[in-house]
């Protein structure tokens, strides 16, 4: 029996009984698309978490003092980080950060606000990505002029248009105190929900403040104990890293405390990436249990229909049919109902993780290598849990067949 042959009777078995074959493939399509939908989500979020990384600076550093018994000379002054900047040829910009919560008032609106007080390098650290005018100098810094930097649906929530928002005052407010500053950008504001660039009055405002304005808004002067640095590039950050701990333990005399960390967002990042691979591996081992239940029911009524066509293969025994012929026109039957399913699933799958990922932000990721292996694992689930029935239907004596009622 020619492969085309075998091919031709095993569609027009299934074709017969059209709601039966697709109830038998239901389970593979669910499971398939189970699968297709968590690795497409899973991969498309990892894609998003690393360009969110990558906004935010895949070169920054977060320096910070930790310990029981820390002394005042051990945290940070800005003269240490000015010192670090000029030392280590490998660091672009330098910052410490500052954050309190408060509010923000104009003459027209009311907002809670998370105030970040940096140096001039601020902006870098951030990536801010500005509609209108500029971020505080270095003067206006090392000098800790009134002036502010706010986010664009704060500024139209503060301000009541959409635009000419630079050179406004408004007043700013946190740890019981009150300043009256100048407005001089507004930068675009940071989009955590899908679908939406107008949050209202329910998202806070954030306003970006000069270091020393913060400290002169602090009745109790807060010691610095973390600041952010940013290399050159992605290849030198540990050495960075490692440069800036070595000199730091030098200049506060801490040769033998071991009180000084220096981490990479990248280091986050790889933590964040073994978790979405796990959670995913996990996820998807979950769904594909229901890969087996489809696969009994493939086995299930492959051996119904076995049964229903004892006849049918003792006349083709008795005709000459050898038992190869019989396995391999039952197991290709059992074949293209789990790789029609298959593929139905794979289909499915695409959509619902187009759907649900343009719901939630995320752009889904299809590969290559999952439709390939969507394909060749129906493929195996159709052999593995056919060959049962198709060894059954091959070693069935014809006489025996062919009395068969």
């Amino acid at each position: 029996m020619h492969l085309t042959e075998s091919f031709k009777i095993a569609l027009d078995s299934i074709l017969s009984n059209k709601l039966r074959s697709f109830l038998t493939m239901l389970g593979i399509i669910i499971g398939i698309s189970s699968v297709i939908t968590i690795l497409a989500l899973g991969e498309g979020g990892r894609n998003y978490i690393t360009a969110t990384f990558e906004d935010i600076g895949a070169t920054t550093i977060e320096v910070s003092v930790t310990g029981d018994t820390l002394r005042d000379s051990d945290y940070f002054t800005l003269a240490d980080i000015e010192y670090l900047k000029k030392s280590v040829a490998d660091i672009k910009y330098s910052t410490p950060i500052a954050q309190a919560r408060g509010t923000i008032t104009s003459t027209k609106e009311k907002m809670t606000a998370v105030y970040s007080a940096g140096s001039q390098d601020l902006k870098y650290i951030v990536d801010a990505q500005f509609i209108e005018g500029r971020f505080f100098s270095a003067d206006e810094a090392t000098e800790g002029r009134n002036v502010v930097v706010i986010d664009e649906n704060a500024a139209k929530i503060l301000f009541g248009r959409n635009s000419n928002f630079i050179n406004e005052m408004v007043n700013i407010s946190f740890k019981n105190s009150t300043k009256r500053v100048k407005v001089i950008g507004v930068t675009k504001t940071l989009n955590p929900l899908a679908g939406s660039t107008n949050f209202g009055t329910n998202f806070p405002a954030v306003v970006y403040i000069p270091y020393n304005l913060y400290v002169g808004m602090n009745p109790e002067i807060e010691k610095i104990d973390s600041f952010f640095v940013s290399s050159a590039d992605r290849d030198s950050t540990d050495l960075v890293a490692k440069n800036i701990v070595n000199l730091l333990k030098i200049r506060k005399n801490n040769t033998d405390r071991d009180i000084y960390q220096a981490s990479s967002f990248l280091q986050a990042l790889d933590q964040i990436n073994n978790i979405i691979t796990i959670f995913t591996t996990f996820i998807g081992a979950v769904a594909a249990i229901s890969l087996v239940v489809g696969g009994i029911g493939v086995m299930n009524i492959m051996l119904v229909s076995v049964t229903e066509r004892t006849r049918e293969i003792g006349i083709r025994k008795a005709i000459g049919a050898t038992t190869t012929n019989i396995l391999f026109q039952f197991l290709t039957e059992s074949v293209i109902i789990s790789l029609i399913g298959g593929l139905i699933g794979m289909g499915l799958g695409i959509l619902l993780s187009t759907v649900g990922g343009g719901y939630v932000g995320i752009v889904p990721v299809i590969s290559i290598q999952q439709i390939v292996g969507v394909t060749l694992f129906s493929s195996a689930i159709g052999i593995f849990f056919g060959l049962y029935p198709a060894r059954k239907a091959a070693k069935m004596d014809p006489i025996d067949a062919l009395r068969y009622e």
